[in-house]
């Protein structure tokens, strides 16, 4: 059986021996809207406008090159209404949610906003350190501080735009999420990802999630007014767009990315073989790792997991890379399970704790990167030429090999094995 999995911006190609047996399991193919402008234009009449009629200022957060959001659609006829209920292009911010990423370059902005958007109104990115710019609003009712970036909170009117899709540990992405963890200071991103390993923190959970719920406490508090939301297939295209209140649009959006997204599966495999999707999903290690949690779910404990993820930019974090440099780890279960021990002495950061993702998901598994990553072993891991070469020392280490599962969009692929 011939395989293709995305890889950066081209796909790798694998045949897997008869003797497999071999599901391929990725989100359900789904149509696209006829006219995923008609689609946004209904989602964004869904809306009494006449409710924000006196706003003088807009702020509207946006996603990173790190996630696919269709700004191009979404963003002219949205900021057209903002025009028509009177607030002038200058007086409208479109603010980059970075989250704790590195803050995007204005000469990075054309790759994500057209240029006639970039020419028209003031578009910044959010500086996770630049601590003058973030204002605290107090505690969650988990005790997360709510910290946010200072020119959205001071806008009349304040917007988030995104995708509704699985998250590894929020359960799902979109609302809120892109402005109150998107354009946040470090202390609630601490706070609230430090619950990332309660019970209900996980893929596809909702009501019951507590990081997910925090978020949405911390949007209550912080008062983003609206959310743009899309739900895209696995072709990156719009199936439907939600537009409203916060909470709305995730009630109501969730039942169609379950019916997107989520594959169920008789038994955990043997060997997965996955890829977060290609680019931007796989641009570095701190996007790729969900990946391995997601494949995780559907693998066996003492299970094989190869994880083709191109990483082009790196670690994606200067943070995690200068904390899992400092213990010079070697290969292996000894490696996953020295940085399981010393996060879990030093407290929850953000940076380490993708080092601690990792560990947690490799500890009871063989894992094993295909990558471009210059020096995969200086972030412990065992790595590959090609997926070919993946595939043999896996067959090797453990003959028993029956079972494979082919996740080519594991980053948005919701797996669940039954008990």
């Amino acid at each position: 059986m011939n395989i293709s999995l995305p890889y950066g911006k081209t796909q790798l190609t694998l045949d897997l021996p008869d003797h497999l047996s071999v599901d391929v399991l990725h989100p359900h193919k789904t149509p696209a809207a006829p006219d995923p402008s008609a689609e946004v234009a209904a989602a964004l009449n869904s809306v009494d406008w006449l409710q924000y009629k006196g706003a003088r200022t807009a702020a509207i957060a946006i996603n990173d090159k790190t996630r696919p959001v269709p700004h191009d659609l979404l963003l002219p006829p949205l900021l057209e209404r903002l025009e028509q209920l009177g607030i002038p292009p200058e007086r409208i911010t479109l603010i980059v949610a970075t989250g704790n990423h590195s803050p995007m370059m204005p000469n990075e902005f054309s790759s994500i906003l057209p240029e006639a958007i970039i020419d028209r109104y003031r578009v910044i990115s959010h500086d996770i350190d630049a601590d003058h710019n973030i204002v605290r609003l107090g505690m969650s009712t988990r005790r997360t501080i709510v910290s946010i970036n200072r020119t959205f909170f001071e806008a009349n009117l304040r917007i988030a735009l995104g995708n509704v899709e699985p998250h590894q540990f929020a359960g799902f992405s979109g609302g809120v999420k892109s402005a109150v963890i998107g354009l946040a200071g470090w202390d609630t991103i601490n706070s609230n990802h430090r619950m990332m390993s309660a019970e209900g923190a996980t893929l596809g959970s909702y009501e019951d999630n507590p990081v997910r719920q925090d978020i949405e406490d911390m949007g209550r508090i912080v008062g983003v007014h609206l959310a743009l939301n899309t739900v895209m297939n696995d072709q990156k295209q719009i199936v439907r767009v939600f537009c409203g209140a916060p909470l709305n649009v995730m009630r109501a959006a969730i039942p169609l990315v379950r019916q997107v997204y989520q594959q169920m599966v008789e038994q955990p495999y043997d060997l997965i073989i996955a890829s977060p999707g290609g680019h931007p999903k796989d641009i570095n290690i701190y996007q790729a790792q969900k990946a391995l949690g997601h494949a995780v779910l559907a693998s066996r404990v003492g299970g094989t997991i190869i994880l083709a993820a191109a990483c082009s930019e790196g670690s994606g974090s200067a943070k995690y890379e200068h904390w899992i440099g400092e213990l010079r780890l070697p290969l292996g279960a000894d490696a996953n399970r020295v940085v399981i021990e010393r996060f879990r002495a030093e407290g929850f950061r953000v940076g380490p704790h993708k080092a601690f993702q990792i560990a947690r998901d490799s500890v009871d598994r063989r894992v094993i990167w295909v990558t471009d990553l210059p020096n995969p072993a200086a972030f412990a891991f065992r790595s590959a030429s090609s997926l070919r070469a993946a595939l043999y020392e896996a067959l090797d280490a453990d003959p028993s090999i029956q079972r494979v599962a082919v996740l080519p969009y594991a980053n948005a692929t919701i797996v669940t094995a039954k008990p």
